[in-house]
């Protein structure tokens, strides 16, 4: 009823509205989340009452069924340090202050431990980056942006199959711009509006090396630097995420 006046009063009721669409969108969020987390914490849960159950039938079997409880009760020790890291990335809070970061040494680095990772796939990562190249940002989060996504695409790549990163550092806008694709199945194109969702998981199946927060995770560290993630299927197979980061 208000929508044709122009005035101060209209304006604080725009305003207002908006602002009650926003904490709209966020309680349902949460309570999304919090489905979602209570989801996850039920299976692993679930799985080991049934092992404690199977080590009081058979006995014999306490050696073996010792190795599963620990195995799930890891996986929700996982669990809560990941939601640790994305509660303080959604409110904003970054560990410690920005500092000059050798951006060449970090990519370089990310990819030696993803390497290890992916050896035994047999999955090869070729990188393409540049050298001497010094900001000042927050190190970790971009750290743990970057090795998330490429993390993701091991796991999804094929045996046998190739990651390439590309890495490319502008001088004189200082941003950084970052592909990184994968010979994985990719997602179905609906999904790719959703991947960077918690828990979301392509076809609905479950992901044992994973508990679902890694692209989410990335997508939070790389909006709180100030930058932009996406992804793309490839025209010949598999994913590709594109990152640019701008540096002040």
């Amino acid at each position: 009823t208000m929508g044709a006046r122009h005035d101060e009063l209209a304006d604080l009721g725009r305003d207002f509205d908006h602002m009650a669409a926003r904490l709209e969108s966020l309680i349902l969020a949460q309570q999304r989340l919090l489905h979602d987390v209570s989801h996850e914490v039920r299976s692993p849960l679930a799985r080991m009452q049934a092992a404690i159950g199977l080590a009081q039938q058979q006995p014999e079997k306490i050696p073996d069924i010792l190795q599963r409880v620990e195995r799930e009760s890891q996986r929700i020790s996982d669990l809560v340090g990941e939601l640790l890291v994305l509660s303080r990335l959604e409110a904003g809070v970054s560990d410690g202050e920005a500092a000059d970061t050798d951006l060449s040494g970090l990519l370089a680095d990310i990819v030696e431990d993803a390497r290890f990772e992916a050896e035994r796939k047999q999955v090869v990562i070729s990188y393409r980056g540049f050298e001497n190249a010094s900001v000042k940002t927050h190190g970790e989060l971009l750290h743990r942006a970057v090795e998330n996504v490429l993390r993701n695409a091991v796991e999804h790549c094929r045996t046998g199959g190739e990651i390439d990163m590309r890495a490319r550092f502008d001088v004189m806008s200082q941003t950084l711009a970052l592909t990184i694709t994968d010979q994985g199945p990719g997602v179905a194109e609906a999904d790719l509006q959703v991947i960077f969702q918690p828990f979301f998981r392509s076809g609905g199946s479950p992901r044992p090396n994973s508990v679902g927060l890694g692209l989410t995770i990335a997508q939070r560290a790389i909006k709180n630097l100030g930058g932009a993630i996406s992804a793309s299927n490839r025209p010949e197979g598999g994913l590709r995420v594109e990152i640019g980061v701008p540096f002040s």
